[in-house]
């Protein structure tokens, strides 16, 4: 990029791109998708339902403005693409076509990939984009999500020249994706076959926060969310692991350091229960009566099933890590020394590199050492590793 600034999230992606082993003189995105097996795995996608709405409605906008539409699935292969015949034939040189994947590690930075990374709406301009070949071009994508459960289902781009870096470039895009994720939903109630009763569900943000995130829908599908105190999220969060209920006396013990009287635990569950509503706590055992949901044990599942990728995207960062709550520090250190432990010995230099750029794990010696090991003795990302070791070496001796 020059002289130019680079912003953080720009540079982080190239740091990415650069420790999964992609080269900036790389012509093309890989095709992962073999046109018989797109057919199938499009026509069986999720988005296949709302691609007309996208197309008629964005689709139009990029052949209006010799632009390229693109809609991806959750691990950035793009299933259709369409726009300006001049611009699909331009794009075809940088492999933006059906069956690609523009996945960072596979495409280097560029909105769709960084988009499905980061999990929210990206730009990213001209040369912004970590591979040459793509430098001439400017991008806009925004995730597409299940109305329902949240699963991430893929990305919405448009791409082209000049004509798309402006703001209103983003504004459409993400409009487009909400009416995709508003058309799933309505598809999903017409769908549904005799009388549903819906469960009360709780979803609950404790990864990074220090005070978690409460997400609660009611039997009728209003939602609302509330930011619990500390304690109060230390009493939920070891509820949400606990589905049979504790007693007084085990959640007494998993939440205080030193004994504490019966009536200090008895009035903060009064106090929760005034907050959530009396049906939603229950006591003999304590427990919580909803569907219930964590983003920590999103990150357990996307581990049992080996999807290590998957569990360091959704990892972002200790669960509350100022609790001192015994029962909440020994659930912060097995989660964290799961994701740690799986990304360690993955042999992944781009995990590797996303572990050790973030707060907990910058002073992760060993995790430097492997990823040293693991991007190569060409990697352009060896002198800031040397340089990372260095500095822990000096400040451990």
């Amino acid at each position: 990029m020059g002289n130019q600034e680079m912003r953080a999230q720009v540079a982080e992606s190239w740091q990415r791109s650069a420790a999964a082993g992609v080269s900036v003189d790389a012509p093309e995105a890989p095709i992962t998708l073999d046109a018989d097996v797109l057919r199938d795995h499009r026509e069986a996608h999720p988005l296949a339902a709302v691609f007309p709405l996208l197309d008629d409605v964005l689709g139009q906008a990029a052949r209006d403005c010799d632009a390229v539409m693109a809609v991806s699935d959750a691990a950035a292969q793009l299933l259709w693409v369409c726009g300006h015949p001049a611009a699909l034939r331009k794009a075809e040189r940088i492999g933006f076509v059906e069956g690609a994947n523009w996945d960072e590690r596979f495409a280097g930075t560029n909105a769709p990939g960084t988009a499905l990374t980061l999990d929210q709406p990206v730009s990213i301009i001209g040369s912004e984009h970590f591979r040459h070949s793509v430098q001439r071009w400017s991008c806009a994508a925004s995730p597409i999500h299940d109305p329902h459960s949240g699963e991430l289902l893929g990305v919405l781009d448009i791409t082209g020249g000049d004509q798309i870096v402006v703001p209103q470039t983003m504004a459409m895009v993400r409009a487009a994706v909400r009416m995709a994720e508003t058309e799933l939903a309505y598809n999903r109630r017409s769908e549904a076959v005799g009388p549903v009763v819906p469960r009360r569900a709780l979803r609950i943000e404790a990864m990074g926060r220090h005070e978690a995130l409460l997400h609660l829908e009611d039997r009728s599908g209003r939602s609302a969310s509330l930011r619990l105190s500390p304690r109060h999220s230390e009493i939920v969060l070891l509820l949400a692991a606990a589905p049979r209920g504790m007693s007084g006396d085990e959640l007494n013990a998993l939440l205080y350091e030193e004994d504490s009287n019966a009536s200090t635990l008895r009035a903060e569950l009064k106090r929760l229960r005034n907050l959530l509503g009396e049906e939603l706590l229950a006591s003999r055992p304590y427990r919580l009566t909803a569907e219930v949901a964590g983003d920590w044990l999103g990150v357990e599942a996307q581990l049992a099933a080996g999807d290590v990728v998957g569990a360091m995207r959704s990892y972002r960062g200790p669960v509350l890590p100022r609790s001192v709550a015994p029962g909440v520090v020994r659930l912060r250190a097995g989660v964290e020394a799961s994701v740690r432990s799986a990304v360690l010995h993955g042999g992944r230099a781009d995990l590797m590199s996303a572990w050790t750029r973030s707060s907990w794990g910058a002073d992760d010696y060993e995790m430097w050492l492997a990823q040293r090991d693991a991007v190569g003795a060409t990697s352009p990302l060896l002198p800031l590793i040397a340089g990372q070791l260095a500095r822990l070496d000096r400040e451990l001796t």
